[in-house]
This record gives C-alpha cells, sequence and structure tokens, in this order.
C-alpha cells in the first residue's frame, strides 16, 4: 500500500502527464504535416483573404504567397485552390498555363474593376473560385481539353466551399451565381444551346455579369492591344443580344 507521500508524488506526476498531454495535443494542432506551425484558423484566414481581395492592387502576390507558405495545403478547405494547379488548359485559349495561372490573372483583372461590381467582396470571391468546376469536369476528349459544365459545377463546390468560412447565404448565392453565369458570354455569342439568357437575368444584372465575364475573358497570357479590344467588343455584343432577347421574350 502506496504511502501518503507516494500517494502526492503519484498524484503530481499523473498531473505532469495530463499538462503534457494537453500540451503536445494543441501544439500538434498548430502545425500541419510538413511541422509548419499554423497562426490562423479558416475562419480567420477567410477574414485576411477577404481584406486582400477587397484591398490589394494585385491579390494574386497575397494569394502565390499563401501558397509558398503552405498555408493553402494546411488549412481546410482552401487545400481545394491548390486542384487547380493540376488541371492544363489548351494552350491556344490559355497560353498563361494551368488553371490556378489563369484564375490569379482573372483575380488581378477583378481588383482592377471591383469598385464598378454593385457587391465588390462577392464580386472578388467569384474571381477567385469561378473555376473549382473545372477540377472534376475537365477531361481529353478528341485530343482537346474540355471542362464541360464545369460552370454549373463550379457553383456548387463554390458554395459547399464557402459554407466552410461562413454562414452569410446571400453572400454565398452572390458568389455562386457569378460562377454559375460566367460562361453565357460566350454560349450567347456562339449561339450555343447552352444560353440561357432568361434564367441567368432572374439571378444576376445584365451589367454585373458582364463586367465578369469581361475579367474572366481577359485573365490569360499573351494578350496584346488588338486581342483584349477583341474581347472588350465580345462583352458589347454579348449585352446588346441579351437585351434583345429580353425584347423579344416581352
Amino acid at each position: 500500500m502506496l504511502s501518503a507521500t507516494d500517494r502526492e508524488k503519484y498524484s503530481f506526476q499523473l498531473q505532469i502527464d495530463m499538462f503534457i498531454n494537453v500540451m503536445l495535443s494543441i501544439l500538434y494542432s498548430k502545425f500541419n504535416i510538413t511541422g509548419k506551425v499554423i497562426s490562423m484558423n479558416k475562419y480567420e484566414l477567410f477574414r485576411e483573404c477577404s481584406d486582400h481581395l477587397l484591398n490589394d492592387h494585385q491579390p494574386s502576390l497575397y494569394l502565390r504567397d499563401l501558397d509558398e507558405k503552405g498555408w493553402l495545403a494546411a488549412i481546410m478547405p482552401f487545400d481545394l485552390l491548390l486542384g487547380l494547379k493540376e488541371i492544363e488548359q489548351s494552350p491556344m485559349f490559355h497560353p498563361e498555363g494551368d488553371v490556378w495561372e489563369h484564375t490569379l490573372l482573372v483575380v488581378d483583372r477583378a481588383a482592377l474593376c471591383r469598385e464598378l461590381s454593385t457587391t465588390p467582396l462577392v464580386f472578388m470571391w467569384a474571381a477567385l473560385l469561378h473555376d473549382v468546376g473545372k477540377i472534376p469536369t475537365t477531361k481529353i476528349r478528341r485530343g482537346r481539353i474540355t471542362a464541360y459544365d464545369h460552370d454549373r459545377e463550379g457553383a456548387a463546390m463554390a458554395a459547399l466551399f464557402l459554407r466552410e468560412l461562413t454562414d452569410d447565404e446571400n453572400f454565398i448565392a452572390g458568389v455562386t451565381r457569378l460562377v454559375r453565369w460566367h460562361m453565357q458570354s460566350l454560349y450567347v455569342n456562339k449561339r450555343l444551346p447552352f444560353a440561357k439568357v432568361n434564367e441567368m437575368l432572374t439571378e444576376v444584372p445584365l451589367e454585373e455579369i458582364a463586367l465578369f465575364s469581361l475579367c474572366d475573358r481577359l485573365g490569360r497570357g499573351d494578350m496584346d492591344e488588338s486581342a483584349r479590344q477583341l474581347e472588350i467588343a465580345g462583352i458589347k455584343a454579348f449585352m446588346e443580344q441579351c437585351h434583345q432577347d429580353q425584347v423579344r421574350d416581352h
């Protein structure tokens, strides 16, 4: 039978062991698998990211820094963005390279005109998430890289991503609608069967989706002034066609 002194020592040792276990648990929770200290949780990163998206002249610099320091890999759901680096695109239409590089270009374009948006934070988060649907939909078909239906798939993925970070359903809906309809300028101008002008305009203002689409179209590498003017003309044609379709249907 333990003496009173031994019982006291044993009890003290148990307290030390419990303290060490709790301390180690806290420490390990603040490290990712690479051993880097994690000083932010997902909500703090969301707020910081939102601040940079709203205020930086080139938010891509911040996003690249997050990637290089391991934050994107360490904090869910931001790790989804790393999947964009694995998705190649047609060099003909995207000489800048993979979807991540395209996304960074679009985010910087969006930053230049976010003050024209009716909801700048929605606009910027949509720019960051607009092509996440390419992760599951990109395939090689008849020797061509395609991403059919990535707009619809991306809208659902963006909603799941944002619900991990905020309960603001109006904000989430605004982002997902821009993601959902960001390909309509192409569909309308080419008179493709995927064009759904009336449905689109019940969810997003024409000026807003046109501005967003222009950022997407200009977010490409090796664009000279002639190519940029061609894209601007395409967005003007899209707006005119949408207006004509509205007038005709009414």
